[in-house]
């Protein structure tokens, strides 16, 4: 079920696509759709942090999503903002193409060095310059499942000086082999990192399952990824492990754990001011 929505109609955001935008860094073309809680419209002197997400037609209750079940990211952004459990944020959700696999993945042949540089030198700049954002690391954020969690970690090791909230969902840690036989993942994130970080590290119980004929089990490989990170020096207030009982590798299940995850990566955290 998606999260209870406590607010009036009158209360939610806006979703704007944009259709074609030219990503240089990958030479093709992307979709990147846009919300904008109510707060941007009704404090036109306000500025928002923002929150980048992959897998973007998959992630807004809208009738132009890829699919009837997805995050509800724009549902829950509405109710925490109006329980005031988070300051309103924007979301950029960032659509996948047909080789998301490649587009994802940091290695066995992927161009995740690409899209990061899309992100990071077309897309944020165009953000920051059309919308009132607040664009300090503190306030710009990342998050992505499964594959599209493996390219948050990739973003928010290679960038850590742009990205200061990094939510990795289900994240496709055994891609690549590296570290002790375990995704090469873990031997990027070699130590920690010298900047104001918010870390939070999302599996379902129930996410065990075979893959064309290889098995994944994504529950262990994230709590050792968890362990990896506590082991480098960081604390519980910069980092979070969350273990879902029952979950599985879905929208729904992301859909239903997104506001517990909202309420600790996004909060207002007066140090990021």
């Amino acid at each position: 079920m998606p999260p209870t929505l406590y607010v009036s109609t009158k209360y939610m955001g806006t979703i704007q696509i944009l259709r074609d935008f030219y990503s240089p860094q990958e030479k093709i073309n992307r979709t990147v759709r846009i919300y904008t809680p109510d707060a941007y419209h009704s404090n036109p002197n306000q500025r928002f942090p923002v929150l980048y997400m992959f897998d973007g037609q998959n992630i807004f209750a809208h009738p132009e999503s890829a699919k009837y079940d997805t995050w509800c990211a724009n549902w829950t952004m509405d109710t925490l903002a109006y329980e005031g459990s988070i300051p309103p944020w924007i979301i950029v959700g960032i659509d996948h193409t047909s080789d998301r696999f490649s587009e994802y993945s940091p290695w066995v042949g992927g161009r995740a060095e690409r899209t990061a540089k899309f992100l990071v030198e077309t897309l944020k700049p165009y953000i920051d310059k059309t919308y009132r954002t607040r664009s300090e690391q503190p306030w710009t954020g990342v998050m992505g499942a499964s594959m599209g969690g493996l390219i948050t970690l990739y973003i928010g090791r290679t960038y850590p000086q742009i990205f200061g909230r990094i939510g990795s969902l289900s994240a496709t840690l055994m891609w690549g082999k590296g570290l002790f036989g375990k995704g090469q993942m873990f031997g990027l994130w070699d130590k920690k990192l010298e900047y104001w970080s918010k870390i939070y590290v999302y599996v379902g119980g129930g996410e065990k399952y075979s893959f064309n004929g290889v098995w994944l089990d994504y529950p262990p490989i994230n709590r050792d990824f968890y362990e990896h990170l506590k082991k480098l020096g960081y604390q519980d207030y910069e980092l979070r492990f969350e273990l879902a009982e029952g979950e599985i590798h879905h929208e729904t299940g992301w859909q239903r754990q997104l506001p517990d995850i909202m309420r600790w990566l996004l909060e207002d955290v007066k140090s990021g001011k």
